[in-house]
C-alpha cells in the first residue's frame, strides 16, 4: 500500500481555485513572437527561463554605469479596463520607464514587465504585451522576459495591473545632469507630450465623471475621436530623437514630465542655485489641458504641477546649441520649442 500523501485522481486543483495554469502557458507562446521581434545587439530574448544575461559589451560600452528605473501606468488603466482599450497602455508602460532612463543620459538595453490579474484573458493579455513589445522596438531595447500573475481574490474578474522594469547603460563620466557645466541664461527646450501620457489620471477620471460624458461620446477636444479613444493615446517615448543629441555633448540636463509635472520634475536636473523659469506662453496650451482645466475647475497651478501640460520632455542646452538641437528634433518629426531658462535660484 502506498504511503504517498496525495488522494487519488479527482480532487481539487489549482484552476477550481481560478488559476488556469494552461492559459498561462499558452499566453507565454502567444507573446514569444513579440519579444523576439525586440532583440538587439546584447541580448536575445527567450522567454521561460530563470533570468536574462545581456552582453555590455557586445552593445558597444567600454566602460559603462547600468542606470535602472521601475515604474507603471496608474489609473489610466482603469478606462483600459472599462472601454476594452488594451493596445497601447503597454507602449505607456515602457515609456514611462525608458523616458526615465533617457534622462540620466542612458541608452535604454532590456525590459521586463510585471502583469498581475485576476482572471488571465489571453487575448486582452496579448494585446497589452504586443503594446509593450512595441514600446521596446520605439526604445530600441529587448523585452527579455516578464512575469504573469493570476491572483483571484486580489483583482476582481478581469481586472489587471502592471510593472515595468528596465535597465540602461550610460559610459563613464557622461551620466546626465551635468550640474557643474549648467549657468544661468542656460535655455529650456520643450518637446511636445502625446497628451497626458500617463499621469494625473485619477483627476482626469473625475473631470469625466462630473462632465457628465460617457468613454464612447465625443471627444470635445479631439475631432472624430472618441473620449476614451482620445485619452489613451500612448505616452511619447524620446529615445531616438535625444539619444544622439546626448552622446554628442550638447545636452547638459533632461526631465521626463512626469507626475509632478512641469513644476516638480525641472528641478531633479538643475544644479543647486540655478532654477527654471518658464515662459508659459511659449507654446499653447493643448486642447485635452484645457478642456480638463475649464471643465473641471483646475487652476494654473495645480495643473502645471498635475500635468505635463504639453510638454513631454525637457532638454537644458547652452544658447549657442540650441539651434542645432531645435533643428534635429525637428528634423527627426519632434515638436520642440525654447520654453525657458535657468536663472538664479
Amino acid at each position: 500500500m502506498s504511503d504517498t500523501p496525495f488522494p487519488r485522481p479527482g480532487g481539487l486543483t489549482y484552476a477550481d481555485a481560478g488559476v488556469d495554469i494552461d492559459a498561462g502557458e499558452m499566453l507565454v507562446d502567444a507573446i514569444k513572437p513579440l519579444a523576439k521581434s525586440t532583440a538587439r545587439p546584447g541580448s536575445e530574448p527567450s522567454l521561460g527561463g530563470f533570468g536574462a544575461l545581456f552582453d555590455l559589451k557586445a552593445a558597444g560600452f567600454v566602460d559603462p554605469l547600468v542606470v535602472t528605473t521601475t515604474d507603471g501606468v496608474g489609473t489610466k488603466l482603469k478606462i483600459a479596463i472599462e472601454t476594452g482599450r488594451h493596445d497601447g497602455v503597454g507602449v505607456d508602460l515602457v515609456a514611462m520607464c525608458v523616458n526615465d532612463l533617457l534622462a540620466q543620459g542612458a541608452e535604454p538595453l532590456l525590459f521586463l514587465d510585471y502583469f498581475a490579474t485576476g482572471r488571465l484573458e489571453i487575448d486582452s493579455a496579448r494585446r497589452v504585451i504586443a503594446g509593450i513589445a512595441e514600446g521596446c522596438r520605439q526604445a530600441g531595447c529587448a523585452l527579455v522576459g516578464g512575469e504573469t500573475a493570476e491572483m483571484p481574490g486580489m483583482y476582481a474578474g478581469g481586472d489587471y495591473d502592471l510593472a515595468g522594469f528596465s535597465m540602461g547603460a550610460v559610459e563613464r563620466g557622461h551620466a546626465l545632469p551635468y550640474l557643474d557645466r549648467q549657468s544661468r541664461g542656460d535655455l529650456i527646450i520643450g518637446i511636445a507630450s502625446s497628451g497626458p501620457h500617463a499621469n494625473g489620471y485619477s483627476l482626469i477620471r473625475k473631470i469625466v465623471q462630473a462632465s457628465g460624458l460617457g468613454w464612447g461620446d465625443d471627444a470635445p477636444f479631439a475631432r472624430d475621436h472618441s473620449l476614451a479613444q482620445a485619452l489613451m493615446t500612448p505616452t511619447r517615448i524620446y529615445v531616438k530623437p535625444v539619444l544622439p543629441l546626448m552622446k554628442a555633448g550638447l545636452i547638459k540636463g533632461a526631465a521626463h514630465i512626469t507626475g509632478g509635472g512641469l513644476i516638480e520634475n525641472p528641478p531633479r536636473c538643475i544644479s543647486p542655485g540655478l532654477k527654471a523659469e518658464f515662459d508659459w506662453d511659449a507654446w499653447p496650451l493643448p486642447p485635452v489641458f484645457r478642456w480638463l482645466a475649464e471643465t473641471g475647475g483646475v487652476e494654473a497651478h495645480e495643473m502645471r504641477r498635475t500635468f505635463n501640460c504639453g510638454v513631454g520632455f525637457i532638454l537644458v542646452a547652452a544658447p549657442e546649441n540650441a539651434e542645432a538641437v531645435l533643428a534635429a528634433l525637428l528634423n527627426a518629426g519632434e515638436a520642440a520649442f525654447v520654453c525657458g531658462q535657468l536663472t538664479a535660484a
